[in-house]
């Protein structure tokens, strides 16, 4: 397989380090708009015939379908920031190969996203898109799939919960994870979905909740924030009611609040002494890059599927997860906790399309494919999850 990877911040070096090992891959260009963190990258997994260089700009379609062609690409995997999704998707649609990002556009009540309605178009062309490959959404619709499939005659809710007991040592705000998608998804409304009413919007960081997350991790707070899985879950999982939350934490909470309130989290480009500046860009500007902030973390982070539901007549309540120790993927894999556990997913989404093991057309959400396949991959991939009954 020949991948064209645009993006080579903290989750696109996950990929490309995940990838390197695998028989299957037999190149990925390293295309990102910063071109020295593409040869950072680049240097440290040497063989430069394996992984060549190119500098993009991933809202130029003609460039990028420039460089698949020049590489003779299979996939182009999307690891940039949402922004930049509508232009990657099409570009893959026009030069010919298959697409994958951990991210999508259009959310919101209506459900108008434009890559999902063009499914019928790619199919038609021979194409396939997976929407949503990371590992929230990614694995967490797996995990959703796998118990409709196996631990469950009917599911009541399926509600993603995520966590983390990490620590930053030297600052007192650093997110681990893209602040400028990590902003757009906390201050945008949260969508919800139930069989009687479909989609619906909530207020950011509604509907407190305490969930027990496994192992050392232990209860954590948890609250509404807009993210795909809702969007793509019910389409493929028989279910009432599906809900995403996320442990964040009151002073990240606050510090998010601000930002909003001040005008920081805008993406609308300001006057400053005569310079345009986008808002949100200043704030990135501002942070630590998280690709960078590995040797500084400690502790673990979790993503996982709670399902609620009957099976053989009774009530049952299932936690399916992974959990990633920082210290163990520095170690093993030089990549921080976040990065390499997103990182991960999409590479072995790669293995089983190299393989023809989830062979489809058209424009489908993780949810669509046969689970198993994916998760007894995953201890293959150093990657294992865990089961809580609840």
């Amino acid at each position: 397989m020949k991948v064209l990877l645009v993006g080579v911040g903290g989750v696109g070096e996950a990929i490309a380090v995940t990838a390197s090992r695998r028989p299957w891959l037999e190149k990925m260009v390293l295309a990102d708009y910063n071109l020295g963190r593409a040869q950072e990258v680049g240097k440290r997994l040497g063989a430069a015939d394996k992984f060549p260089i190119e500098q993009v700009d991933a809202a130029d379609k003609k460039q990028v379908i420039e460089i698949a062609s020049k590489h003779n690409v299979n996939l182009l995997m999307n690891a940039v920031n949402v922004d930049f999704t509508d232009a990657l998707f099409d570009s893959a649609y026009e030069y010919g190969c298959n697409y994958m990002d951990m991210a999508m556009t259009g959310l919101g009540a209506q459900m108008g996203s434009r890559q999902l309605a063009s499914h019928a178009a790619w199919e038609k062309k021979g194409l396939l898109a997976i929407l949503g490959m990371g590992v929230d959404p990614g694995l967490s619709d797996i995990f959703a799939k796998y118990a409709e499939e196996h631990l469950f005659d009917e599911i009541e809710e399926i509600g993603v919960r995520d966590g983390a007991a990490l620590d930053i040592s030297g600052y007192d705000f650093a997110p681990a994870f893209s602040i400028t998608d990590t902003l757009e998804e906390c201050t945008s409304p949260p969508i919800i979905w139930e069989k009687e009413r479909g989609w619906f919007e909530t207020e950011p960081f509604s509907e407190p909740e305490v969930f027990e997350f496994p192992e050392e991790i232990g209860p954590l707070k948890c609250v509404n924030v807009e993210h795909e899985e809702v969007v793509l879950i019910p389409r493929w999982v028989k279910t009432k009611r599906v809900t995403f939350k996320y442990a964040l934490g009151d002073k990240f909470i606050h510090a998010i609040k601000v930002l909003h309130m001040l005008g920081l989290t805008s993406k609308e480009p300001v006057n400053v002494k005569g310079v345009k500046v986008v808002p949100s860009e200043v704030v990135a500007a501002c942070l630590p890059d998280p690709a960078h902030l590995g040797d500084k973390m400690t502790g673990k982070t979790c993503v996982g599927t709670w399902v609620k539901g009957i099976k053989d007549g009774n009530e049952r309540q299932v936690y399916l997860y992974q959990i990633t120790d920082n210290a163990e993927s520095m170690r093993k894999y030089g990549c921080q906790a976040v990065s390499w556990q997103t990182g991960v997913c999409p590479v072995i989404a790669m293995e089983l399309l190299a393989n023809s093991t989830w062979n489809r057309d058209g424009v489908l959400g993780p949810e669509a494919f046969d689970p198993v396949p994916f998760m007894e991959k995953m201890q293959d991939f150093d990657f294992p999850y865990g089961f809580k009954e609840m």
